[in-house]
């Protein structure tokens, strides 16, 4: 599909940033999200020569002789892919501990490199790693949008009117490049259906030699069913019929193609964080859909997933947006052994706080920021502000530091 747009992505600015001062980048990110897009046009500006390991005849040379093609190569070079060709990583560090020079290499990989342990060989001190996202509602709209460095300053986002029925459309198509230009539905799920089923036959096999390759579909569209609940890994693995350590491994595998997002417990016990349970995500919304086999622009607008899906639109906005946003913050979700709890937890890194509810309804009520104000309350003066991001048009107070928002302000 030929694509007649190139759309503006926010993070270059902060991965040109990362060239100027580190030898080796790291671009990572799903397939078909404009990683190659993005690191060909810094390279014609840059002078760097560009070798796609999807091109079988550098793979095999690569793999042959990998201190010899690093040696030989011209540098300043892209290598995109590279997790097809992991034998380079520790060529890459010889030759930059020999020839240390800031933007020697751009990668790119498919795969994150720190979930896979044959992958994960350390450029510590030598490498900077950067996530591109699908693209955000800010990137269609030439227009990144800064809300997670507004709402932690001392201002609030501009109101938008949306109609419900327009949101609705946006989180069914998602943020893949070259949906944005299938011209209807059928058109939109045979591309999904070959996204994944390359993803899992091809991508899987060239990270891990696992059996039992065609549970994986499976297990995604399991995942999707209970996108924004709780990770139970007990349950998970008796409906999929997987040994647990099996579950595990796979769990693993999709998280590292950039598919699934396990998003962490916040506590203010730094120590909890690690034993509470994660929720569940996925990157994409579009492929969410797909998966689901639900479309919410089409009727299904009180359906028992809509709820879930409209928090995971929102959650993969504020990943993205976290990406390339001058302040620094990390997504977590909370929830108290009573049932008390928020949706999405922003911290940055001074522990500052904004928690953020998501409401698939027109209208907001005082009940709707219970879990705001107990988070308030256990954070004292670290807490920034607590929102209700809703389907509805008009910024609303609900008392000190409490707003009720429109979710579209995400991207205004």
């Amino acid at each position: 599909m030929n694509n007649p747009k190139i759309f503006k992505r926010a993070l270059e600015p902060k991965l040109e940033k990362a060239l100027s001062r580190s030898p080796v980048v790291l671009l990572t990110g799903a397939r078909q999200i404009g990683k190659t897009t993005l690191v060909k046009q810094l390279g014609e500006k840059h002078g760097y020569q560009y070798i796609t390991f999807d091109d079988i005849r550098f793979t095999s040379a690569a793999t042959r002789d990998p201190i010899g093609f690093i040696e030989q190569i011209q540098k300043p070079v892209i290598l995109d892919e590279i997790q097809r060709v992991p034998e380079l990583f520790l060529s890459i560090k010889k030759d930059v501990d020999e020839n240390r020079k800031s933007g020697s290499y751009l990668l790119t990989g498919s795969a994150n490199p720190l979930m896979v342990p044959r992958l994960g060989d350390s450029l510590a001190g030598r490498m900077e790693i950067l996530n591109l996202f699908p693209l955000s509602q800010g990137e269609l709209n030439n227009n990144p949008g800064t809300f997670i460095d507004t709402i932690f300053g001392n201002k609030l986002p501009k109101t938008v009117t949306l109609a419900r029925e327009e949101l609705y459309t946006k989180i069914d198509i998602g943020g893949y490049p070259s949906i944005q230009f299938c011209k209807d539905l059928e058109a939109r799920e045979s591309w999904f259906q070959s996204y994944v089923t390359t993803l899992l036959q091809r991508d899987v096999k060239d990270l891990a030699n696992i059996s039992g390759l065609a549970q994986l579909p499976n297990l995604l569209t399991l995942l999707a069913a209970r996108t924004s609940s709780l990770f139970n890994g007990g349950e998970l693995a008796r409906t999929s019929g997987l040994p647990s350590t099996t579950l595990h491994r796979y769990l693993t595998l999709l998280e590292a193609l950039y598919l699934v997002h396990l998003q962490p417990a916040w506590s203010p016990n730094f120590g909890k964080r690690l034993t509470k349970s994660p929720k569940i995500y996925l990157v994409d919304t579009g492929l969410l859909s797909f998966l689901l086999g639900v479309q919410i622009e089409h009727g299904l607008l009180e359906g028992r997933m809509v709820g879930p899906i409209v928090e995971n639109f929102v959650v993969s906005e504020l990943q993205k947006q976290a990406s390339w946003s001058a302040v620094r913050v990390k997504l977590f979700h909370f929830r108290t052994t009573s049932g008390i709890e928020v949706d999405i937890v922003l911290e940055n890194s001074a522990g500052n706080v904004v928690g953020i509810e998501v409401k698939n309804s027109q209208t907001v009520i005082a009940q709707d920021f219970k879990g705001l104000a107990h988070l308030a309350e256990i954070t004292g003066n670290k807490f920034i502000r607590g929102i209700v991001l809703y389907a509805g048009s008009q910024s609303i107070p609900f008392g000190s530091k409490l707003h009720a928002l429109p979710i579209a302000s995400l991207w205004t």
